[in-house]
C-alpha cells in the first residue's frame, strides 16, 4: 500500500467515527480552595462536539484521494 492509499482510508475511518460518536469528553481538575491541609478540588467533564460536515468532508476527501490513487494506475 502506498501513503496515499494510507491517507485516505485513515481520512475515511476518522470521518466515520466523527459521524458514529458525534463528539468526546474530557474531565479537568481545578483547585477551587486550600484551607491550610484541606484541599477542594472540582471535577468538572468537558463535552466537545465534532460537525457532523467535518466529519462528511474527512469521509469525501478520502473517497477522492483512494479514487485519484486508483487512477494513476
Amino acid at each position: 500500500m502506498n501513503l496515499l492509499r494510507i491517507v485516505a482510508i485513515a481520512l475515511i475511518l476518522a470521518g466515520a467515527l466523527g459521524l458514529g460518536m458525534g463528539g468526546f469528553s474530557y474531565t479537568t481538575e481545578n483547585q477551587a480552595a486550600k484551607l491550610g491541609p484541606l484541599e477542594l478540588t472540582v471535577r468538572e467533564e468537558k463535552q466537545v462536539p465534532i460537525p457532523a460536515w467535518l466529519s462528511g468532508g474527512a469521509i469525501a476527501l478520502g473517497v477522492v484521494l483512494l479514487l485519484m490513487g486508483n487512477r494513476k494506475r
